[in-house]
């Protein structure tokens, strides 16, 4: 008589077959009938994850079952773990629980032991299990989810999809660990290359994030303990409440020149003739941007240089730096390009030289009328010939022929000291004839989408290492670059948790 074989004599798919015989029967039958399409949306979903539960739980349960059945058919007797240590003794029937994007489901296997060290589990480095409950697919999604809305429509969204397999602070750790590896992954990463005549450009700016009391800087959380405000239920005019920890974004792309003059920014004050069209300005293309809450702005600013020298090791291109006029950021830019020995031209912002020039002209024409707008173009048209100086001192010689004095002249003695304090920064007529960038368009609105849209979020307020993590994954994200990179991070994860210098995490010895 033929021994009895159990593992030919149980089906680990049982449960999913009577799942799907039931959810067959639940279609054909009668009521089914009767209801809408929406109702029957709403009955697959529910009994059809249910189902994908119990298929997976099937595939983990078949894997069980072969390797007690190996076990027993080679007769090993030893495992040898990635420490170098032999665990001779092996006992069945280990479970652990794993949350997927189906349900939880439980991973039995076998466990090897030794006297004196930690049991090994060859089955869970095959499966390449994570330390902790949750499956990578699962990480992902909450990644995805947590990154692009609050922690609390992430944790809904994955009630909805998934169950109720994740918590809302279970869904910040995973979002922190999720982004370790970015750093890593972008010194491994070529960029793609360009032509000679292709232009490089940086941008950096900054941004302020409300932060908890411990996330502060040491001299923002000193201020804000010492703060004593005026009013006792808000800000007085001009208080600050030291709330916010500044993050530092930059931003390199590739531009093609796009040869422009100055009316092709600046309609003249007489208006703009109808039988030329205005030539369009450069594009950016193949954007990459880095942000950081923790490091100082020097090292988002060195990161941003090591991506710019990968895409032109031997400096063969123009290097476009386009900043705000923030002296301190002026000062560290010059300083990495001066220890890399990379000739860069640095141009202020038009947008922010706009700005200072439309708050002159209201010391001398009435806000929003038309004589302000002929003024302020025919001052920046200057500007963009090249000829901030001149334009300086014809505001300062109407501002002194109009007898303005005091608070009547601050705004065009601001704008004359911001000219004359950047003369070497407003080269526009350069610019324009080179086909540059004059605006810091592509970092502004990193600003605005990397922290506005999440990290701005009205009554958040953020600890260091999660408001880092998200910053850091929005900018990965918004790169193009995260299913790349989450291969890349699946990788080092694994060899985190299975190290094997042979690479074979667990060695089977008879």
């Amino acid at each position: 008589m033929e021994p009895y074989d159990a593992f030919d004599a149980i089906d680990p798919f049982t449960a999913a077959t009577r799942a799907f015989d039931c959810l067959k029967g639940a279609l054909a039958g009668p009521e089914s009938a009767a209801l809408s399409h929406h109702e029957l949306e709403d009955l697959v979903g529910l009994q059809g994850r249910e189902l994908l539960r119990l298929l997976f739980q099937g595939h983990l349960d078949l894997r069980e079952m072969q390797e007690r059945e190996q076990i027993r058919q080679t007769g090993a007797r030893v495992v040898r773990g990635a420490d170098g240590h032999v665990r001779p003794h092996h006992e069945t029937g280990h479970s652990r629980l794993l949350a997927c994007v189906f349900g939880t489901v439980t991973v039995t296997r076998t466990a090897w032991r030794g006297k004196g060290q930690t049991s090994v589990h060859p089955a869970d480095a095959e499966l390449s299990l994570p330390a902790h409950l949750h499956s990578h697919g699962l990480r992902r999604l909450a990644v995805l989810e947590a990154v692009r809305g609050s922690y609390d429509q992430a944790k809904e969204a994955i009630d909805r999809s998934c169950g109720r397999v994740l918590g809302k602070r279970q869904a910040e750790l995973l979002v922190v660990a999720a982004a370790v590896d970015v750093d890593d992954f972008y010194r491994c990463t070529i960029p793609l290359p360009s032509t000679a005549a292709t232009a490089l450009v940086l941008q950096v700016d900054g941004k302020g994030v409300v932060m908890r009391p411990e996330a502060l800087r040491p001299a923002t959380l000193k201020a804000h303990l010492n703060s004593r405000h005026a009013l006792r239920t808000r800000l007085a005019p001009g208080e600050k409440p030291h709330r916010k920890r500044m993050a530092t974004l930059a931003c390199v792309f590739d531009t093609d020149p796009a040869p422009r003059r100055p009316h092709d920014v600046i309609a003249p004050p007489e208006g703009r003739s109808t039988t030329r069209t205005p030539r369009p300005g450069p594009r950016a293309q193949h954007k990459w941007l880095t942000a950081s809450l923790v490091h100082p702005p020097e090292h988002v600013i060195a990161a941003a240089f090591d991506q710019a020298e990968a895409r032109d090791r031997n400096h063969l291109r123009d290097w476009v730096v386009l900043v705000d006029g923030a002296r301190h950021q002026l000062e560290l830019i010059r300083a990495e390009a001066d220890r890399r020995h990379i000739k860069v031209h640095v141009l202020l912002d038009f947008v922010h030289v706009a700005e200072y020039v439309w708050a002159a002209a209201h010391c001398f024409n009435k806000p929003g009328t038309p004589d302000a707008e002929v003024w302020v173009a025919g001052h920046l048209t200057t500007i963009l010939h090249g000829q901030a100086h001149r334009a300086a001192t014809e505001i300062t010689a109407e501002a002194d022929r109009a007898y303005l004095h005091g608070t009547r002249r601050e705004s065009a003695d601001a704008c004359v000291r911001y000219l004359t304090g950047h003369l070497d920064q407003l080269r526009y007529d350069t610019a324009l004839a080179a086909g540059w960038p004059i605006a810091t368009g592509p970092v502004e609105g990193a600003c605005r989408h990397l922290i506005g849209d999440r990290l701005d979020i009205t009554g958040s307020r953020w600890g260091l290492d999660g408001a880092e993590a998200v910053l850091t994954l929005r900018a990965l994200i918004d790169n193009g670059d995260f299913d790349v990179y989450w291969r890349h991070h699946l990788a080092r994860e694994h060899e985190r948790l299975y190290p094997a210098p042979d690479q074979h995490n667990y060695e089977l010895t008879a």
